[in-house]
């Protein structure tokens, strides 16, 4: 059972993270649906997606929840019907939940150039820090910038909110582990910690960065 890897973020906060190897057939046998959660499932294409959705509820089961306990508001946000926040992210052949009682996010993605030709999509504030080359050390914190940005996104969740407009990364070095972060929206201004990690996969050389924040 592919549990790769439980990160404990402190007393109330945890991380499980999920790779990926089963088959599908193999993660469905292992699950209990509701039916709602069924006809999600068979409305996806790709199988991979189909695996990567079956793997969170293994997640949340390695936690004492079910498929029962977890709800999706109009929003897509999922949700459980007691005080624990959940938030989901799914990578390639990662899967990954962080839960605690403190409202949080969290995203997961893999480090890749492509992520150089996008930049400008979603950076501003963050270009008075960034030295745009196409050195690895920059992939890199692109790509903690992104994961970042979107896991505040899923914690505020609004219609509007832009990644590049909205949304400032403070500086921070690969060599630390955790950096500040602010959305400036709908004349309120929100201070968040943001806190990233290097995963690396067992079965293959890519590399991923996790990205998770706390709303303070």
């Amino acid at each position: 059972m592919p549990l790769f890897q439980t990160i404990e973020c402190n007393e109330n906060t945890r991380i499980l993270i999920w790779e990926i190897t089963e088959s599908f057939d193999e993660l469905r046998s292992k699950i209990v649906l509701k039916e709602k959660t069924q006809l999600r499932l068979n409305g996806m294409k790709s199988e991979m997606h189909q695996r990567a959705f079956l793997s969170v509820r293994m997640l949340i089961q390695e936690m004492g929840f079910t498929d029962k306990d977890l709800h999706y508001d109009e929003f897509g946000k999922p949700y459980f019907d007691c005080d624990n926040y959940i938030s989901i992210t799914h990578s390639y052949h990662f899967a990954a939940i962080i839960i605690s009682n403190e409202t949080v996010g969290i995203d997961m993605e893999l480090q890749r150039e492509k992520i150089i030709r996008i930049g400008d999509k979603f950076t501003d504030y963050e270009c008075k820090y960034l030295k745009p080359d196409f050195s690895e050390e920059y992939i890199k914190k692109l790509t903690v910038i992104w994961g970042a940005k979107e896991a505040i996104f899923k914690i505020r969740n609004e219609k509007g909110i832009s990644f590049k407009d909205h949304i400032q990364i403070e500086p921070f070095s690969l060599d630390e582990s955790k950096t500040q972060a602010s959305l400036h929206f709908d004349n309120l201004v929100k201070d968040f910690e943001v806190h990233y990690k290097e995963i690396q996969s067992k079965n293959s050389e890519d590399k991923f960065t996790l990205v998770f924040a706390f709303e303070r």
